[in-house]
C-alpha cells in the first residue's frame, strides 16, 4: 500500500479517536486510566495484526520498546489531559503542528534536505498555531493549559515520527506490526505503573466507553508504522498531520456546541494542514 495512502487513514482515524476520547471522559475517569483503555485495546489490535503477519522476530525489538516510553507511553497520558482541558478540536490542531517538529528533527538528525517550500510550510503552521492561541470563543470547559499538554504531546509524537524512521529503516530490521507492538506494549506497561503510582481507579463503564478510541488507535498506529517504513518523515508527517482537519470536522458533526468551534480554529486548522501539504510538496 502507498504510504500517502496508509498516512491518510492513519490521520482520518486519528482524528476519529481524538473525539471518541472526549466523548469518553464524560463518564468521569481520570485522564490517566482513560489513555491506559485507550492503549490496551490498540496493543490487542496491533497483537492480532503481528500475528496474522507473523512478525515475531524480536531481536532488536528492544528499541521501539524504548521508544514506546516517550510516544505512545509519555505523549498519549499528555494527549488526553489535553483533549479534556482543551477540547478534541484544539488539541487535534495543535498536534498536527508535529509536521513542523518532525521536520526539524528529519533536517537536523537525518540529513534531509532543506528547500524554501519547507521553510514556507513552517511558517504557515506557525501562523495556524497563533490563530489558534488567539482565539476567543471557546468553550466553557477550555482551559489554557490544555495546549501545553498538547504541546508536550506534539514534541513527543514529533521525535517518535523521526526515531520511528531511522529505526524502522537504518537501525533495525524489525518489522512495523512487531515495532508497533512493542511501543504500545511499552506504552501500557508506562501508563500502568503511573495509574498504580497515583491510585486512580477505573470502572467497566469506563473501559467500555475508551474501547471505540483504542480500537481506531491501535488501526491508526498500524498503518502510522506501515507509511514510516514506506515513506520519508517529511513526506508522512505532513500527511498524518491531516488530522486536525478531520478532528475539527468530526468534533463539528458529533460534538457540535460543545466545543464551539469559530471561525479562527477552523482557519488555523487550515493553516496548519496547508503547512503541512507544503513540506510534502516540497520535501
Amino acid at each position: 500500500m502507498d504510504a500517502i495512502f496508509l498516512a491518510l487513514t492513519s490521520a482520518f482515524l486519528f482524528g476519529a479517536m481524538t473525539v471518541l476520547i472526549r466523548v469518553a471522559l464524560r463518564t468521569r475517569t481520570s485522564p490517566e486510566v482513560g489513555t491506559l483503555f485507550t492503549i490496551l485495546p490498540a496493543l490487542a489490535v496491533t497483537a492480532v495484526y503481528a500475528a496474522v503477519r507473523g512478525e515475531w522476530q524480536l531481536a532488536g525489538a528492544w528499541a521501539f520498546l524504548l521508544a514506546g516510553l516517550l510516544a505512545p507511553g509519555l505523549s498519549q497520558i499528555l494527549f488526553t489531559f489535553a483533549v479534556r482541558d482543551a477540547g478534541a478540536s484544539r488539541a487535534s490542531v495543535t498536534v498536527g503542528t508535529a509536521p513542523l517538529f518532525s521536520v526539524a528533527i528529519a533536517f537536523a538528525v537525518l540529513d534531509e534536505p532543506v528547500v524554501a517550500g519547507i521553510v514556507a510550510g513552517a511558517a504557515l503552521i506557525v501562523a495556524g498555531g497563533i490563530l489558534l492561541a488567539s482565539e476567543r470563543a471557546r468553550p466553557e470547559h477550555f482551559k489554557r493549559v490544555g495546549l501545553l499538554f498538547a504541546v508536550g504531546a506534539t514534541l513527543a509524537f514529533a521525535t517518535r515520527d523521526s526515531l520511528i524512521r531511522w529505526l524502522g529503516t537504518e537501525a533495525t530490521d524489525v518489522e512495523p506490526a512487531l515495532a508497533a507492538f512493542a511501543t504500545l506494549l511499552t506504552g501500557a506497561t508506562l501508563t500502568l505503573v503511573i495509574v498504580l503510582v497515583r491510585g486512580a481507579r477505573g470502572t467497566r463503564r469506563g473501559a467500555a466507553a475508551f474501547l471505540p478510541a483504542g480500537l481506531c488507535y491501535g488501526l491508526s498506529y498500524v498503518l502510522l508504522f506501515e507509511a514510516f517504513y514506506r515513506g520519508r518523515v517529511s513526506v508522512v508527517s505532513p500527511i498524518v498531520g491531516t488530522e486536525s482537519l478531520w478532528g475539527v470536522a468530526l468534533s463539528a458533526l458529533f460534538l457540535r456546541g460543545s466545543e464551539r468551534i469559530g471561525p479562527r480554529l477552523v482557519a488555523g486548522a487550515c493553516l496548519v494542514v496547508t503547512g503541512g501539504v507544503f513540506i510534502g510538496a516540497f520535501r
